[in-house]
């Protein structure tokens, strides 16, 4: 959450190998819950969603062959005391594709899950997001305005 009360856009990636299975990080941030979360963070300035999807997983996990990276939806928290929303970011990659800590100060793992046995905790907007895609209830509070195929809001 911001510390100056700005609006924060986020961004959440589902990153999926060929078997599937999905990849999470354990977030062991400093003042958090450990939990476990999707590659993700804030949106810079002039930065599409696909774009900052692609930086954050390159910047969390060292993965940077990623294929037809693409939006899947706006979601919305309606109950934060800022405004706050995160775009649900789709990429897949080769099987051969290993993860790499390399922001410690945040996560201590990243491994592979297959979407039936997704662990808990989640991170708020990683719960969100996933439900989006898997086409699950949403946790209370949150909205999701899906992105069609061609990019337009549906």
């Amino acid at each position: 959450m911001s510390k100056n009360g700005k609006p924060v856009v986020g961004v959440g990636a589902i990153v999926v190998r060929p078997d599937g299975a999905i990849l999470l990080g354990y977030r062991t941030k400093s003042g958090e819950l450990p939990c476990w979360c999707l590659p993700g963070g804030h949106v810079e300035s002039g930065e599409s969603f696909e774009a900052a999807a692609v930086r954050e997983i390159a910047e969390e996990s060292g993965i940077t062959a990623l294929n037809d990276v693409r939006i899947l939806a706006i979601t919305q928290q309606l109950d934060a005391s800022i405004p706050m929303i995160t775009g649900a970011v789709l990429a897949s990659v080769n099987s051969d594709v290993e993860a790499r800590v390399l922001e410690p100060e945040v996560f201590s793992s990243w491994r592979w899950f297959s979407p039936d046995a997704i662990p808990v905790p989640l991170y708020p907007a990683s719960s969100t997001v996933l439900a989006c895609w898997l086409g699950t209830d949403l946790p209370n509070n949150w909205r999701i305005y899906p992105i069609n195929q061609l990019g337009e809001q549906a």
